[in-house]
């Protein structure tokens, strides 16, 4: 089927498109093709159900033991013969360290500051223990890259952001569909005009961002990520994130669309991404307050750009003259000023700074006391405080031009070298991981357009994801913070992902995750201090993962066992294989993959 063109850039067109997206789902329903499979899930009994023989009920046809009901997580864990337990229908967006309820009770917040809006995971004995449900009428979600512009409304079934947001063109209801035609607050006519602006700002007017030399970007209050989507074409992968706040569902939707992007909000804490790994930082009415406390966030990004990498702020004090806004651009032009930033633009309603690559300007000003220098020593991200300070690059040495993709990909970086990992052993990562993603494949037994959303659990190197480069998806690579810290050296390939701890749930709504890739993750935390047990990650996978959505998982055999003796409690189908490890060993694999089942 040919490719289909966006609506937004054809309003006198938008009836015939509507009706030909209308048209679209209707013989999707029957035919299965290009909105993926219209699979019905299977179906599991309610408490209030009989389970008698010979009963004449339709749920007769459950293949499922596992009972319906809130469980709880008991310092002891001992998963029943009949299976774990199903959450009721109403947990199905359960987000552990999201929880209203819970965070509502923490009464030391600074909520000044949206600490509220932080993750806060509830001590381990007051969390579910029990299978996180799909809403009624859950689909298989519409494949990439239709899904950039439509997705069932039953699987984020919320108005409130087309109430709200639709007259900016975030998302609009279109049957039972929601549309997305590319808008955003300050970008009202389509991402793809602000984006052209944006190059022509930064290049004055003789390029593009890609030819500005951005390949990473940090979205700031992403919305439903529109901004994201319409960088792709440049090849330039986003980072996208914002608050479980106000805007309902705001990550879920850029989920559900294919865009890479994760729950979390400027606060209190350091972001979980390495300094210098972004060439720009967006803010697009992200409703973060830059201008307070001494400018502090300002200094976050400071440290998550790369030496010349760009701030772009599109918000009121840009370009109003009334209210307070005066007062705040120039608390921001006193802030970015003390930092050495340059006001490169300022046009219609954005404004751009860089980041000076010399620090001499910076150095003049600790020492005249403008501004203070972070301790070089203080380099963990994971869960640390913000601090109001900036990191010198004072070691040029450790500076290190890189290109831009798809050469970045296989490019051995400095941040390779530092810890430890040769040329050599790196080219031989990149080789096996190409033959073992094949492998894959064919262990699969999928199309490649029928998995979208992927997360690498433990990404060492990143050598997964450049393997998938070519492939219709998007890689999450999560280096667990305990390891070791190979998650700069994954930024410098060009490609995106977090600081973890698997000890606590991830910052994402449930059925996140088309694939899950977990190598040598789970013997990793076996006696781990933070106390959590393979049942504990084998929750949050299935918690994360979609139905019909497949893990991978590669460990020691006797964690394999394990894990093949639980699933079929976890309601997932498994089948091992075996492959060689990087030490020409053979090695089991398990490709579990997730029943699509429902509560009824």
């Amino acid at each position: 089927m040919g490719r289909w063109c966006s609506p937004a850039s054809a309003e006198p067109r938008s009836v015939q498109l509507l009706l030909l997206g209308v048209a679209l789902v209707a013989a999707s329903f029957y035919a299965g093709t290009l909105f993926q499979s219209s699979a019905s899930p299977a179906l599991i009994l309610p408490p209030s159900v009989s389970r008698s023989p010979g009963s004449s009920n339709p749920q007769d046809a459950s293949e499922f033991t596992n009972k319906v009901g809130v469980t709880y997580r008991t310092a002891s864990i001992s998963v029943p013969d009949y299976g774990l337990d199903v959450c009721p229908l109403e947990y199905n967006e359960y987000i552990p360290c999201h929880d209203a309820a819970y965070i509502r009770s923490l009464r030391n917040l600074d909520r000044s500051r949206h600490e509220d809006l932080e993750a806060k995971c509830p001590p381990r004995e007051e969390n579910l223990f029990c299978l996180v449900p799909p809403p009624n009428d859950y689909k298989i979600p519409i494949r990439w890259p239709t899904s950039r512009d439509y997705v069932w409304r039953s699987n984020v079934n919320h108005s409130h952001l087309s109430e709200v947001k639709g007259g900016q063109n975030w998302v609009h209801e279109n049957g039972k569909l929601w549309w997305f035609p590319g808008g955003g607050t300050h970008f009202k006519r389509g991402a793809s005009e602000y984006i052209e602006r944006l190059g022509n700002m930064t290049t004055n007017s003789t390029g593009d961002l890609h030819s500005a030399g951005v390949v990473q970007v940090l979205d700031v209050g992403c919305g439903v990520a529109s901004f994201s989507a319409y960088l792709l074409p440049l090849d330039i992968h986003t980072m996208s994130f914002a608050p479980k706040d106000g805007h309902e569902n705001q990550i879920q939707f850029a989920l559900e669309r294919g865009i890479g992007a994760m729950i979390s909000v400027l606060a209190t804490k350091q972001l979980p991404y390495p300094g210098n790994s972004f060439e720009m930082v967006h803010c697009s009415r992200c409703r973060v307050d830059w201008h307070e406390n001494d400018g502090i966030l300002l200094k976050e990004v400071d440290r998550l750009l790369r030496p010349n990498g760009y701030f772009v702020y599109s918000a009121p004090p840009a370009y109003r003259k009334d209210k307070d806004f005066p007062i705040i651009w120039e608390k921001l032009i006193n802030i970015t000023s003390a930092m050495c930033w340059k006001l490169i633009a300022k046009h219609v309603q954005t404004a751009i700074w860089i980041k000076p690559e010399d620090e001499s300007c910076r150095q003049k000003n600790a020492d005249t006391g403008i501004l203070n220098i972070c301790d070089p020593s203080d380099t963990s991200s994971w869960q640390a405080p913000l601090m109001n300070c900036i990191r010198l690059n004072t070691d040029q040495s450790k500076i290190q031009k890189l290109p831009s993709r798809p050469e970045r990909l296989l490019f051995y970086s400095r941040s390779l070298e530092i810890i430890g990992v040769t040329a050599e052993k790196f080219e031989n990562n990149n080789q096996f991981w190409r033959d073992q993603v094949r492998k894959y494949w064919s262990f699969l037994g999928v199309e490649k357009t029928s998995i979208r959303n992927i997360m690498d659990m433990n990404a060492n190197y990143g050598g997964f994801a450049m393997a998938l480069s070519t492939d219709p998806v998007w890689i999450m690579n999560i280096v667990p913070y305990t390891t070791i810290n190979t998650l700069p050296a994954i930024y410098d390939r060009g490609l995106i992902g977090s600081y973890h701890d698997w000890c606590q749930p991830f910052s994402t709504y449930p059925r996140s995750y088309d694939l899950l890739h977990a190598f040598h993750l789970f013997s990793h935390y076996q006696g781990h201090v933070g106390g959590c047990l393979l049942e504990d990650i084998m929750l949050e996978i299935d918690r994360i993962i979609r139905p019909q959505g497949f893990i991978i998982i590669r460990d020691e055999n006797t964690t394999l066992s394990r894990i093949s003796d639980l699933a079929p409690k976890f309601l997932w189908d498994v089948t091992t294989h075996t492959l060689e490890n990087e030490e020409n060993r053979p090695e089991q694999v398990l490709i579990c993959r997730k029943k699509f089942w429902a509560i009824v």
